[in-house]
């Protein structure tokens, strides 16, 4: 059968939701957040040389723009990157099972009810995000950086930390990852086709499966009210699913502990007050709600901030044992990013990719 030419969420209905749902932002008055946007501009800015020079890592001139946006502007943006990513990866599905519920027509009714409950995980997300990489970003867009400023301001003010030490505390880190992104430009499409492996591998129908994907939705909108559902380990079915699960897991790790690195190395030198900052950072991650602690569990970032530090000490190793030059060569394609086992194991990957 032909791939239904409709969304599989209504993607408008959850920026409406998202928009409305959303938290208050901190209180700032129109030269206060003119003067916000101004910082970190200049700290991204900023950043760019203080990363270039640490990791030796050269983006291309003009790769990628730096946006600072709020809440709302946040939400459209990743909705229409969740759009550009998922969306084609259900119609997937649908082209290669058969079932009833595949059919464009009950897409179309699934998309209606579960744009509100895209909407509610949108909205609990966009007062958390200090800033991102799109990495799934529309065509059109391109490589953007996105600093969500009143996230900024709103944990700044929490900490207690001096704004213009954390406002390039946070744009080193989150300029490292645009830097990965802009000199191995073939990860995008890495990435994109684990998540087709995974979709591949699935063993439901297209109902069955578009179903099980929003009943996930709708256990994490349910943890965020307070009543912990289903976890969203039920959607790995298979041998073949968890092995692509364990390749995007290993990239993602590489990707944090590598901006984890770089903003401790580098912040010492530029932020003054970088231990503060970091005791506080660190500090407020562990102290989180009951709320927080469900939705985290759900979503299993527990187990993915583990795989973050393991990713960390993956770096130190192989900074350790060949240099930055010599870990520089993950960038180089997908045959060198480091396998789910050699995460946990550094000298295997020195192994196996300077053998050569």
């Amino acid at each position: 059968m032909s791939a239904p030419a409709v969304p599989t969420v209504d993607w408008d209905l959850a920026v409406a939701a998202a928009v409305r749902l959303a938290p208050r932002p901190p209180s700032l008055d129109r030269a206060e957040a003119a003067a916000v946007v101004a910082e970190l501009r200049d700290a991204a800015g900023r950043a760019q040389a203080h990363v270039r020079e640490h990791t030796g890592l050269v983006a291309p001139a003009g790769d990628g723009a730096v946006l600072v946006v709020d809440r709302p502007s946040w939400i459209r943006a990743n909705a229409d990157a969740f759009a550009a990513v998922l969306d084609p990866l259900v119609l997937r599905l649908a082209s290669r099972r058969k079932g009833p519920g595949a059919s464009p027509a009950a897409l179309a009714v699934g998309g209606a009810l579960t744009g509100a409950e895209a909407g509610g995980l949108l909205a609990l997300l966009s007062a958390k995000v200090l800033g991102q990489y799109e990495v799934f970003a529309p065509a059109a867009s391109g490589g953007r950086l996105l600093l969500v400023a009143p996230n900024v301001v709103a944990v700044e003010r929490e900490l207690d930390v001096d704004p213009s030490d954390f406002r390039l505390w946070v744009c080193l880190h989150e300029e490292t990852h645009r830097v990965q992104f802009a000199v191995a430009p073939w990860l995008r499409d890495h990435l994109r086709e684990q998540l087709e492996v995974f979709i591949d591998a699935t063993e439901l129908d297209a109902a069955a499966a578009l179903r099980r994907l929003w009943a996930v939705l709708r256990a994490v909108v349910s943890a965020v009210r307070g009543t912990p559902g289903a976890s969203l380990v039920e959607a790995v079915q298979s041998d073949a699913q968890r092995a692509a699960l364990a390749r995007v897991t290993a990239v993602m790790s590489l990707l944090e502990g590598h901006a984890d690195v770089v903003m401790d190395d580098v912040g010492p030198q530029v932020v003054p007050s970088v231990a503060q900052i970091r005791e506080r950072f660190q500090r407020r991650r562990e102290s989180t709600s009951l709320q927080d602690s469900a939705v985290r569990r759900l979503l299993g970032l527990e187990a993915k901030m583990r795989q973050y530090r393991e990713g960390a000490v993956f770096v130190r190793g192989v900074l350790d044992a060949v240099g930055m030059e010599g870990f520089n060569r993950v960038w180089e394609s997908p045959e060198t990013l480091p396998r789910p086992e050699e995460i946990a194991d550094p000298a295997a990957w020195v192994a196996r990719v300077h053998a050569a």
